[in-house]
């Protein structure tokens, strides 16, 4: 039985190594792809990172797809089933690293431009792809330099479809129309490095900067909104000690972050921290790393023409979420454009045995083309 125009691509994506900023070739198998159905190709090269800007049509409105063809490691290969980068169907299931996140979104989506360009050749609009080897990594040289080139040149994004895994148990049953911000502070507490059995000469940091760190993980720092949960507060990470169980250590490290609603800033986060630290009193040095603003879509043409191609494809009723971690989706927003991630059910990114069933990567080339025939056609 020969395969699907999607599970071909997939396949032919999920097979080249492209671990993160590696692209192995996977947007150069787009371009060939993209290039006949007339967009315009252009490679956007930033250090180590490939991107790919792709678009067909010079005018307003834009719909972009936007996607990475890197993945994460897959760690040892005798851990999986099957080998990571040999894409393997067993009962109808699809298996290998970036199955999920994100190599079968991207086929669908190429799937569902090509049937879309050849029903709708004299389509409203223009549609493009913005693609990155550098989602998964420090993202400095992958969608934010592709929007910071795309902004200088005052090329406006209208609608973005960002193909992140965002269903849960059925295809399109959860579509993430926002993110809460991520913010992380690295805080270092200075204490006087000591023998345990002489604490009155020394000082302990730990113990100084346990009482901050208790208030600080108690507070409640927003109440949320109608779609953002409650910003929340972790340590990540803590250390102290020379490993010595008869000397009190000199410094303390606690990484911490922020996951935040739109109903604070990070700006009010970090004074909020600073004056809790003064406070009490210690002395510390504090380095912040903003990952991300928050960004929602509340409302618009592009969330309802989601929430209509779901319900006429699948038949379900899509429930809108601002949960999870942080994606690129982060970096289009604050353009102006309207930006949902849509994708393949998330249970298995970045296991072992990373898998997507087969059918669910037909009903979602399925839903984009519907959102295309809504947003770009307004007659025939």
């Amino acid at each position: 039985m020969t395969d699907s125009l999607v599970l071909s691509l997939a396949k032919e994506l999920i097979a080249r190594p492209s671990v993160t900023p590696a692209d192995e070739g996977c947007q150069q198998l787009m371009a060939d792809f993209l290039a006949p159905l007339g967009f315009t190709i252009e490679p956007m090269v930033f250090h180590d990172t490939t991107n790919l800007w792709a678009r067909k049509g010079t005018i307003g409105p834009l719909f972009c797809f936007a996607g990475h063809t890197d993945v994460v490691p897959p760690g040892p290969a005798s851990k999986w089933n099957t080998p990571p980068f040999e894409p393997t169907i067993i009962d109808g299931v699809l298996y290998g690293r970036g199955a999920a996140d994100m190599k079968g979104s991207i086929a669908s989506m190429l799937a569902a431009v090509q049937r879309f360009v050849a029903d709708h050749p004299d389509h409203d609009g223009s549609i493009a792809f913005l693609i990155t080897s550098d989602e998964e990594g420090p993202f400095i040289n992958g969608t934010p330099k592709v929007i910071e080139t795309l902004e200088a040149r005052q090329e406006k994004i209208t609608w973005c479809l960002v193909g992140e895994p965002s269903s849960t148990n059925q295809v399109g049953d959860v579509v993430k129309n926002g993110r809460r911000g991520s913010l992380t502070g690295d805080l270092t507490v200075y204490g006087v490095q000591g023998h345990v059995a002489y604490p009155h000469l020394a000082e302990n940091p730990v113990h100084l900067a346990m009482p901050a760190l208790a208030e600080l993980a108690a507070k409640q720092w927003d109440q949320g909104n109608a779609f953002f949960p409650a910003t929340s507060f972790q340590i990540a990470n803590i250390n102290a000690g020379t490993g010595a169980s008869n000397v009190i250590p000199g410094e303390l490290q606690v990484q911490f972050n922020f996951r935040y609603s739109t109903e604070l800033t990070d700006s009010q986060i970090k004074q909020q921290v600073i004056e809790l630290l003064e406070r009490h009193g210690l002395r510390y040095e504090l380095k912040w790393t903003l990952s991300g603003q928050p960004f929602l879509t509340g409302s618009g043409k592009l969330v309802e023409a989601t929430q209509n191609a779901i319900k006429a494809v699948t038949g379900r009723t899509t429930e809108l979420s601002t949960s999870g971690g942080t994606s690129d989706g982060r970096f289009i927003a604050p353009t102006g454009a309207q930006v949902v991630e849509l994708g393949p059910i998330n249970a298995t990114i970045h296991k072992v045995n990373e898998c997507v069933n087969v059918a669910d990567l037909e009903t979602l080339s399925d839903i984009y083309y519907s959102m295309m025939q809504q947003l770009l056609v307004t007659h025939d």
